[in-house]
């Protein structure tokens, strides 16, 4: 994911390949599957919440990339901009 996602972000593009929202409802449904089998997902758990940070703050139509931005925002950092 690190290679496909990172050249989006550095060139500022987050057009949906894969958006944000999708991510949201798929990781939902594993941490469910998971709490259902008591089985832990924490990597999932923190993953589905930093999506729905990312959802929240107007970006879930966006692309998954959009984590990034999200967390660069909350940073105070600035990531590139589409040209």
């Amino acid at each position: 994911m690190f290679e496909d996602r990172v050249p989006h972000i550095l060139e500022g593009d987050y057009s949906p390949r894969s958006a944000v929202d999708i991510f949201t409802k798929d990781l939902g449904i594993v941490t469910d599957i998971g709490r259902g089998l008591k089985f832990p997902t924490p990597v999932a758990s923190m993953a589905l919440q930093m999506f729905v940070m990312t959802a929240a703050a107007g970006m879930g139509r966006d692309d998954d990339a959009s984590v990034a931005r999200m967390i660069a925002d909350l940073a105070g950092l600035e990531l590139p901009r589409a040209s």
